[in-house]
């Protein structure tokens, strides 16, 4: 019998990942068999550069293949089975300010931690929430795999607003670091181990790594950390940006605080804020880094690839932000029970944590979906400062539902990067200028 043929549409089709996305389809086309796929986005020129790309590409490696890009709802939505969903709203010349304004207050400039990370899910949830409701109206049996960022305040609004949805939040560097962890120790990569994990959305640790024979795989991994933090000496390890790297060996001090466990690297922003505001470049951040790198190459190759009509030569390659969602429409589409690291609502899962909190856990996945693996209680440590996350994130969504000024205010400030109330207040005026055409009006 042969395997069932999926239809997957990209949203976010004008995404500098789609084409590195698209390979990974092409190149999974033995476990997840493709009848459809389709583009979609909102910035029609943005997306024609990628599609036409794409076409190229899935022409010479599968051409049984049907491909389109739309700009519209309905053509992109009907007839599909799975959505995977990568918008970045306000783009990166956006995430550029959601870095620079706090670095002038003083305050950790990141993409998802801090006040960053809130003035990206406030533009962000109103545009995820329509990406649902097209879904559910013209492919209701569909199921959104959503990398959208800042994943944590995505995934509390889609818990609150759309709570029987079909919709599964994730985020690679758990991948990335797995992978990095099975690197260092001389296994190929994190498919020949299992990690118990427990946090929030780049706010969590490992507790248990394990080979398939059982053999405990921690204090190896551990003993790396603590000389070198997540940094590698592998060729996969090489030319990597500074600030990358630098994120990378924060995971040595990270682990100190916590030996018992290993650290996510985000951490690292609420645990070390002073010392990263400390040896940051403000006028030069990793938004200046991708826009200068990332953006420019990918589309730079997009542009070759069409206008010499082959893709045979290009430098597009598989990552782990694409393994990572193949997999997970895998597990989806075949029932594999795969164990997987995602976004759930706790649900007593972790025991001694808010029932309604969304925190990140591994589960088994299969076609109806994913079950939580028990974690039981945790250290007082960790459960005081995702508590206190927990708290922000909340108060962010409650003040995109309330159009509330003071929640936002009060979600500033309890955020660990933000230092007091007036440096909260100062930051909230100027994110609500930057933002103007993106959120709520605030009263």
């Amino acid at each position: 019998m042969s395997k069932k043929e999926s239809s997957i549409l990209i949203a976010g089709g004008g995404s500098t990942y789609t084409p590195a996305l698209v390979v990974m389809l092409l190149e999974s086309l033995d476990k997840l068999p493709l009848r459809k796929l389709k583009l979609y986005d909102n910035d029609e020129e943005r997306q024609k550069t990628v599609a036409e790309a794409c076409k190229i590409i899935i022409d010479e490696r599968a051409p049984g293949v049907e491909f389109s890009y739309t700009t519209d709802p309905e053509e992109a939505f009907t007839d599909v089975d799975i959505v995977m969903a990568q918008l970045r709203v306000g783009k990166y010349a956006l995430r550029e300010q959601d870095e620079k304004i706090p670095f002038k207050h003083g305050v950790v400039g990141q993409e998802t931690c801090g006040p960053g990370g809130i003035a990206y899910g406030l533009r962000s949830l109103g545009p995820i929430i329509e990406l649902v409701d097209y879904m559910e109206k013209y492919s209701p049996a569909a199921w959104m795999l959503n990398y959208s960022n800042p994943a944590a305040i995505v995934a509390e609004g889609t818990r609150r607003f759309r709570p029987n949805s079909r919709i599964i939040n994730i985020c690679d560097m758990p991948v990335c670091l797995e992978d990095i962890m099975a690197r260092v120790i001389g296994l190929k990569d994190r498919k020949d181990f299992e990690t118990s994990y427990f946090g929030l959305n780049h706010f969590g640790w490992w507790t248990k790594i394990v080979d398939h024979e059982g053999m405990d795989l921690m204090p190896k991994i551990s003993d790396h950390v603590k000389r070198q933090g997540y940094t590698e000496n592998t060729q996969k390890g090489q030319h990597k940006e500074e600030s990358w790297l630098e994120t990378m060996r924060a995971a040595k001090e990270l682990h100190e605080i916590e030996p018992e466990f290993l650290p996510n690297t985000y951490l690292k922003y609420y645990l070390m804020a002073d010392s990263t505001v400390e040896h940051a470049n403000k006028e030069y951040t990793r938004a200046n880094e991708i826009i200068d790198g990332r953006e420019k190459d990918v589309f730079s190759e997009c542009r070759r690839i069409t206008e010499n009509g082959t893709a045979k030569d290009t430098s597009f390659k598989s990552n782990e932000h694409a393994s990572f969602i193949t997999d997970l429409a895998c597990a989806l589409t075949f029932n594999t029970k795969e164990r997987m690291i995602l976004i759930t609502e706790n649900r007593g899962a972790i025991a001694n944590f808010a029932y309604d909190a969304m925190v990140e856990l591994p589960c088994i996945v299969g076609k109806d979906g994913y079950e939580p693996i028990s974690m039981g209680d945790i250290p007082t440590f960790e459960k005081g400062l995702m508590e206190q996350q927990i708290a922000s994130e909340k108060l962010a969504v409650d003040a995109w539902e309330q159009g509330s000024y003071l929640k936002l205010w009060q979600s500033l400030a309890m955020n660990k990067t933000v230092p007091s109330i007036d440096v909260a207040k100062d930051i909230l005026d100027d994110l609500i200028i930057a933002n103007k055409e993106f959120w709520p009006e605030l009263k």
